[in-house]
């Protein structure tokens, strides 16, 4: 695991943040930042780009949570929140605002380390899987844009599929450019032109 990681810690307790920086530099993480309050989250993040964050509360409510969660950017980075108490509209809450971990009945210092591998490489398996949904995303809509394409072609031409797309990859390969970007002009040019 990376021991290199910037880590935000969010506790308004000196003596709690004082025993979970020890904590961290006992996993062999020795870049953490503390701040007192999540006021402060917003310019700390800007500041500091941390790689994780953890942030410690006692009882949250869900307002809390979900902002808390949206601006420690949880969809860009691992966060952490480890809470005393929950109910199923809360853990609802937390699984729905993105975060990494959401641990039930506090902070316990000898569970940060794992804990907190585990909310990163939890976040990176989900980072991968949304990476490979918006690939996939992108192949179908290329796909579509370059059947209509082919579709306008062989009309237009009266050729076959084959050869629509033959003229397409030609046109690519002459202009230098991929068979999407063709694709997407004679589709965009064809809608111009009704």
């Amino acid at each position: 695991m990376q021991t290199e990681l910037k880590i935000l810690v969010v506790e308004p307790e000196p003596a709690k943040a004082r025993e979970i920086i020890d904590a961290l530099m006992d996993g062999g993480w020795s870049d953490v930042t503390v701040i007192g309050s999540a006021e402060a989250l917003v310019t700390t993040l800007k500041k500091q780009d941390p790689d994780i964050v953890l942030i410690d509360l006692a009882n949250p409510d869900r307002d809390t949570l979900e902002h808390l969660s949206f601006v420690s950017n949880a969809k860009s980075r691992p966060v952490a929140m480890f809470v005393d108490h929950t109910d199923e509209a809360m853990t609802q809450a937390a699984i729905s605002a993105g975060l990494s971990a959401y641990v039930v009945n506090g902070l316990q210092m000898d569970r940060i380390k794992p804990v907190l591998e585990t909310a990163i490489a939890r976040f990176r398996m989900f980072e991968k899987m949304q990476s490979e949904l918006d690939a996939a995303k992108r192949a179908l809509s290329d796909r579509k844009t370059i059947d209509r394409a082919k579709g306008l072609l062989m009309q237009a031409r009266k050729i076959s599929e084959d050869e629509a797309y033959n003229l397409l990859r030609k046109t690519a390969m002459g202009q230098g450019r991929k068979v999407i970007e063709v694709a997407t002009a004679l589709v965009t040019a064809a809608d111009l032109l009704q």
